[in-house]
């Protein structure tokens, strides 16, 4: 199945969705692809909340949008791959079966699912800068993220150990 279509079929059943990916047994070249696309996605979105603060306080966005970068992606799939082992450490205290891959593939397709939302928190970042708006999509998009990754990650632990 496409991405696309995969991503749109995580809004409907997001536990199958991960069952299906780790089905296709484990690629961690595929892992990776998703953690950077999902983070690419953060930084595009993060863009419009970026241009408004140097509008705003008249300063120059490209330091701005070269921190972002950096941040996303570099710092921020290490942080993913750390909490992803951290997520699989916890789950095999609670008697999970699955593998660290598993884990990992559950939070990267969490993040990659849930990026439309955070594309739509960036564009009420940049637009209408902070409040009641801008929380409330934040918290739609934090809740939807949940979602994805705790039902990614309860069928990556039914699954046997890679």
């Amino acid at each position: 199945m496409s991405l696309s279509r995969e991503i749109l079929a995580t809004y409907r059943g997001p536990g199958a969705v991960v069952a299906r990916l780790l089905s296709q047994g484990p690629r961690e070249d595929r892992a990776l692809v998703l953690v950077m696309a999902a983070c690419a996605l953060f930084f595009v979105a993060q863009m419009p909340a970026l241009a408004r603060q140097a509008h705003m306080q008249e300063i120059e966005l490209n330091p701005l949008l070269g921190g972002a970068l950096l941040a996303w992606l570099v710092i921020a799939p290490l942080l993913f791959y750390l909490l992803a082992f951290v997520a699989q450490i916890v789950a095999k205290l609670f008697g999970g079966k699955g593998s660290g891959y598993g884990a990992r593939l559950a939070l990267f397709w969490a993040l990659l699912a849930a990026s439309p939302l955070v594309l739509l928190n960036g564009l009420v970042a940049g637009f209408m800068g902070a409040g009641p708006q801008l929380t409330l999509v934040g918290l739609i998009w934090f809740a939807v993220f949940l979602w994805f990754w705790l039902s990614g990650m309860r069928a990556a632990q039914k699954a046997p150990a890679a």
